[in-house]
């Protein structure tokens, strides 16, 4: 049951509402501190502004797009719509204080000459960071994150042994206009003991122990008529970067996992079935896809990674 008691209290008593229930139970009259109370009025407030300025409430199927704004560039044309996160990030990476900065030297160091860029410390600093994100877009998905490539698939850029060459120019050349290795298969056009022989003298060129009877019989394949293969990798071996034929007598296998084989006789085995079913390799050109300066950062980027030939 509940009474109304309204005296006021005594000294050393709490304040109540003057509502008592069972003789005993009275509520207490605590207000909430006027701090508490502000604070909420202005979290109101700030809904109200809130849902009045930015994208806030659905209507339909759509929703409520709010009076603020941001204006962006786009296709050389400057474009204004409500504010969203996807306008903020394009106007940020076109004037935000770091886009600003990175345009400033990109086109520092675009500016600049390849030898002048590999001797400066704060050049290469900024090949190294932007270019990282351009290799990882483009060139990672072939060419691993690091450039190390895959066997049997795509190059390793790790190793500064190029196929096609490694000078800044050269590089520069295959990201501009791409490359189309090709080498023809001679299944059909040597028969399998020929291959094997072929096989083993290539592999007696790097230091493997070959039978020498096969490898004389290879010899007289890869510098004769039969098999034609100095035409392309010349008669010691030493290829043709002209051609993108790769060196053959420094014991590196980009296209068979040479190295992985379990024996001699695995290696010559995996080396005859690549000679007879020859391969093609394409990298596309990228001058179509990336701008004059990023091309020259990322040339100077994939120069660094196997140490630069000069």
């Amino acid at each position: 049951m509940s009474t109304q008691d309204n005296r006021k209290p005594g000294q050393g008593e709490v304040e109540t509402t003057g509502h008592v229930w069972d003789q005993d139970l009275a509520e207490y009259n605590n207000p909430l501190p006027r701090w508490w109370l502000w604070g909420f009025y202005a979290t109101v407030v700030f809904a109200l502004v809130y849902w009045v300025l930015y994208p806030a409430w659905p209507i339909g199927d759509t929703f409520t797009k709010g009076l603020a704004s941001v204006t962006y560039e786009q296709d050389g044309e400057e474009v204004t719509t409500h504010w969203n996160t996807r306008a903020l990030f394009y106007r940020d990476m076109q004037t935000g204080e770091y886009a600003v900065r990175q345009r400033n030297m990109l086109e520092q160091v675009a500016g600049m000459e390849y030898a002048e860029i590999l001797q400066d410390a704060d050049a290469m600093s900024f090949v190294n960071a932007y270019a990282q994100g351009s290799f990882g877009t483009w060139c990672a998905a072939c060419h691993q994150v690091g450039g190390a490539g895959v066997i049997g698939q795509y190059p390793n850029l790790r190793n500064d042994h190029w196929k096609w060459g490694g000078t800044v120019e050269q590089i520069e050349e295959t990201l501009v206009q791409g490359r189309l290795g090709y080498m023809p298969g001679y299944r059909g056009i040597l028969s399998d003991q020929q291959l094997e022989n072929v096989s083993a003298f290539v592999l007696s060129m790097n230091g493997y122990d070959m039978d020498p009877a096969a490898v004389e019989a290879g010899e007289r394949i890869f510098t004769g008529t039969d098999g034609g293969c100095f035409q392309c990798h010349g008669t010691g071996g030493e290829g043709l970067e002209s051609q993108g034929a790769p060196n053959l007598t420094n014991d590196i296998w980009g296209l068979v996992d040479v190295h992985g084989a379990a024996d001699d006789g695995e290696r010559q085995r995996q080396v005859a079935r690549f000679i007879g079913n020859g391969a093609q390799r394409e990298m596309p050109a990228f001058a179509d896809r990336l701008s004059d300066e990023e091309i020259k950062i990322l040339t100077a980027y994939v120069h660094s990674l196997g140490g630069g030939q000069p």
